[in-house]
C-alpha cells in the first residue's frame, strides 16, 4: 500500500467558550465498605418502553431462581461465543437480588451486558457475585486457562455486595473479573471481598491483557497477571501486584508511582479531562430515562459519592428506540427531527452512515450493540459539532475495504465548531477489522473534530477468527491479504484526549497523531503478528517497520502517560524488525511519561523504545520490557 500521509492540510474550526473552565472535580465522600441499602422500587405505573428482544428487564420480585436460570442460560451460550451474532443486555430495576442463603451468582460471557436502573449505584443490590472466569482451552475445558481473550462484556450501575455462599475455598476469597479488551466496569461499589482482575482458581497460566475501570469503589483490588490496566476516577482501598503498565487517573487510594519501573504504576492524581458515561435509569415513578453526565476537568474519584452524578437527564421518549431491524433511512429522519438514538442490543448491517449532525445528540448501545459495515459504507460520522456522546458500541468492517468506520468531523474542518467544556466523546466504542468474518478497513477511527475526548476504546484488527477454521485457509499469510486495515486510530483534531486508548495489529502505523495539545492516558499496543516477510513490514523509504504511536513530525504539543508497544511475529523466521515502538517529534512540548517496549515472541526484534532511545527488545530479554521513564529526559 502506498504511505499516507501523517499532517492533515492545516486548517481552522471555530470553539465555543474557549476561555470557559470546564466544572471543578467532585467533592467525594469516604469510602464505605459496608453492603449498600438498596432503594425501594419505584412505582410500575409507567408503560416501559420496548427495547427489543434481546434486552431483559428483572424486578426484584421475581424469583431468584428464575433469575439465575435465565442468566446460567444466557452464559451457557455465550461462554465460548467469542465471534458470534448474539447480543444481549440484562437490566435489573432498583431493589435487591438475592439472599444471604440464595446468592445471585452472575457469571458474564461474551456480548452480555449486567447494568442497574438505579440513579446510584446503592439502588441495585447484587447480593453475591457478578464474575468472569478464564477460559480454559485445552484438556476438555481444564488446562490452559487463560482471560487472554475475555473481549466484550459490560458491568454497570450497581453494588455487588459479595456472597459466596455455595462456593468452594478458592472461587469465594473474591469476586474475580479476569477480562482483557473491550470490557467495562462503570459505577460499580463493591462491598465484602476483595475484587481480582486475575482468576487464579484455574488451571494457568492465567494470562490477561488490559482492562478497564472507571467511576467505581472496590476494597481492594488483585491486579495478578493483568499486562495493562487503566483505572480512572475511582477509590480503591488498595492495589496489588501488576506486569507491565497499570494507569491510574484521579483515583483515590492508587498506588504510588516512585518505585517506576520496579513497581509498574503510573498515577495521575486528577484526571485531565473526563465524562462518564451515560446510563439509563428509572426515574420515582417508574419512568425510563437517559442521564448524561457533564464533563468535568482535573476530576479525582467517584462522580455519585456525593450525590447524583451532575448532568443532564433526557427521557426515553425523546430517544428513537432502533432494532438491527430498523433502517438507515428511518435512523437518519429520525435523528434530523431531533431525537437521540438507543441501539438495542443486536447486530446492524449498515450499507450508508448513520449521520449524528445534530450538537448534544446521544447515542447509547445496549448489549454491545454492533454496527457492521456492507458495501464499503462508513457505518457512522459525527458532524463537526460539540457535544456528541457516541457510547456502548461497536464497528465491524465488512467485507469491502470502508475508508473509515467511524469519522468524527470532516477531515478539513470547513468552519466546524467545538467545545472544550462539551467535548464530543466517545465511551466504551470498539472497532474489530476481521475476526467473526472478513473484514477491510482503511483507517478504523478517525477523529477530525477539536475538543474531542475518547474514553476507553479498542480498536483491532483481528488476530484470530472463525476464518483460521475455514477449509483451505492458510493462516496469517491469507490474514495480511483478505484482513486489511492500515491504520487503527488517526487524530487530526486539536485538543483531544484519549483515556484508555488500546489499537492492536494494523498494518501501518497502529496510532497516528496529528493534532496540537493531544494527550493520551494509557496507550497500549501489540503490533500485527501476521508480516509474511521484512519486506511487507517495511516502509517505502527503507524504515524497518511502523511505530505503534506515531506523532506527526510538526506537532509541537503532545503528553502520553503509561504507554506499551508489544511485538510478537509468529509468521516470518527468523523473525521481523521494528526500528522502534514509539515515534514522535524531538521537542520540548511533546513529552511521554513511562512508557515501554516488550518482545514476546524471543525471535522478533524492536530496536529502541522512542526513536533512538531505550534498549533493545529481543530473543534475549524476552518478554522482560525495555523501559524509559521519560522522554525526552528532563
Amino acid at each position: 500500500m502506498p504511505p499516507k500521509p501523517v499532517s492533515p492540510p492545516a486548517r481552522r474550526r471555530r470553539r465555543l467558550g474557549s476561555s470557559l473552565a470546564v466544572a471543578v472535580a467532585l467533592c467525594v465522600a469516604p469510602a464505605t465498605v459496608g453492603v449498600a441499602a438498596a432503594a425501594p422500587p419505584p412505582s410500575t405505573s409507567a408503560i416501559a418502553p420496548d427495547l427489543g428482544s434481546n434486552v431483559t428487564v428483572f424486578d426484584p420480585g421475581m424469583p431468584v431462581s428464575q433469575i439465575q436460570a435465565t442468566l446460567d442460560e444466557t452464559w451457557t451460550k455465550q461462554r465460548d461465543n467469542e465471534m458470534g451474532s448474539e447480543r444481549y443486555a440484562y437490566l435489573f430495576k432498583p431493589g435487591t437480588y438475592g439472599t444471604a442463603t440464595e446468592p445471585l451468582q452472575i457469571k458474564v460471557g461474551y456480548y452480555t451486558e449486567i447494568t442497574g436502573l438505579g440513579a446510584r449505584p446503592g439502588d441495585v443490590v447484587i447480593n453475591g457475585k457478578v464474575e468472569v472466569y478464564n477460559r480454559c482451552l485445552e484438556g476438555n475445558g481444564t488446562a490452559n486457562c487463560i482471560a487472554l481473550n475475555n473481549f466484550w462484556r459490560t458491568v454497570s450501575n450497581l453494588t455487588v455486595a459479595v456472597n459466596s455462599t455455595g462456593q468452594d475455598g478458592c472461587r469465594a476469597s473474591a469476586n474475580f473479573w479476569a477480562v482483557s479488551q473491550a470490557v467495562s466496569m462503570r459505577r460499580v461499589d463493591i462491598t465484602g471481598a476483595n475484587l481480582s482482575l486475575m482468576d487464579y482458581c484455574t488451571a494457568g497460566p492465567q494470562y490477561a491483557s488490559g482492562g478497564f475501570i472507571a467511576d467505581s469503589r472496590a476494597p481492594f483490588v488483585v491486579n495478578g497477571s493483568q499486562q495493562q490496566w487503566l483505572t480512572r476516577n475511582s477509590t480503591v482501598g488498595g492495589w496489588s501486584n501488576g506486569v507491565w503498565n497499570q494507569v491510574f487517573s484521579g483515583v483515590e487510594g492508587a498506588p504510588s508511582e516512585a518505585a517506576f519501573p520496579a513497581e509498574p504504576y503510573t498515577t495521575l492524581e486528577t484526571t485531565p479531562v473526563s465524562r462518564e458515561k451515560p446510563y439509563l435509569f428509572l426515574d420515582d415513578q417508574g419512568r425510563y430515562n437517559v442521564r448524561v453526565p457533564s464533563a468535568q476537568t482535573e476530576s479525582r474519584g467517584i462522580s455519585w459519592g456525593a450525590g447524583e452524578t451532575p448532568g443532564r437527564t433526557i427521557p426515553i421518549t425523546e430517544f428513537f428506540i432502533a432494532k438491527p431491524s430498523s433502517s438507515v433511512q428511518e435512523i437518519n429522519n429520525q435523528l434530523a427531527r431531533g431525537k437521540h438514538l438507543l441501539l438495542t442490543a443486536g447486530v446492524y448491517d449498515v450499507a450508508r452512515s448513520i449521520a449524528v449532525k445534530r450538537a448534544d445528540t446521544v447515542v447509547l448501545g445496549l448489549g454491545q450493540a454492533t454496527l457492521t459495515a456492507v458495501g464499503g459504507a462508513v457505518p457512522l460520522t459525527v458532524a463537526d459539532v460539540p457535544g456528541v456522546v457516541v457510547a456502548g458500541v461497536t464497528v465491524d468492517a465488512g467485507t469491502t475495504e470502508s475508508p473509515v468506520l467511524l469519522q468524527v468531523g470532516k477531515p478539513n474542518g470547513n468552519g466546524g465548531t467545538s467545545d472544550p467544556a462539551n467535548p464530543t466523546t466517545l465511551s466504551d466504542v470498539y472497532f474489530r477489522v476481521g475476526g467473526p468474518h472478513i473484514g477491510k478497513a482503511d483507517t478504523a477511527l478517525e477523529v477530525n473534530s477539536d475538543d474531542v475526548l475518547i474514553d476507553h476504546t479498542w480498536v483491532w484488527r483481528a488476530d484470530h477468527g472463525v476464518e483460521d477454521f475455514t477449509e483451505g485457509y492458510l493462516g496469517d499469510t491469507d490474514r495480511w491479504e483478505t484482513n486489511t486495515g492500515r491504520n487503527g486510530a488517526v487524530i487530526n483534531g486539536d485538543d483531544v484526549t484519549a483515556t484508555g486508548l488500546f489499537v492492536e495489529h494494523f498494518q501501518e502505523f497502529n496510532t497516528v497523531w496529528s493534532g496540537e495539545n493531544g494527550t493520551t492516558v494509557l496507550y497500549q499496543n501489540e503490533l500485527p503478528y501476521d508480516p509474511p516477510s521484512q519486506a511487507a513490514w517495511t516502509q517505502p523509504d527503507g524504515t524497518l517497520g511502523w511505530a505503534g504511536y506515531k506523532v506527526a513530525d510538526d506537532v509541537t504539543t503532545h503528553r502520553l502517560f503509561g504507554g506499551g508497544v508489544y511485538g510478537y511475529q509468529r509468521n516470518a523466521e527468523p523473525g521481523i524488525t521494528t526500528e522502534r515502538g514509539f515515534e514522535v517529534p524531538a521537542t520540548p512540548g511533546v513529552r511521554l511519561h513511562h512508557v515501554m517496549t516488550v518482545h514476546l515472541d524471543g525471535v522478533g526484534v524492536i530496536e529502541h523504545v522512542v526513536n533512538d532511545v531505550g534498549g533493545r527488545a529481543d530473543s534475549t530479554n524476552q518478554g522482560q520490557p525495555r523501559y524509559v521513564v521519560d522522554y525526552p529526559t528532563p
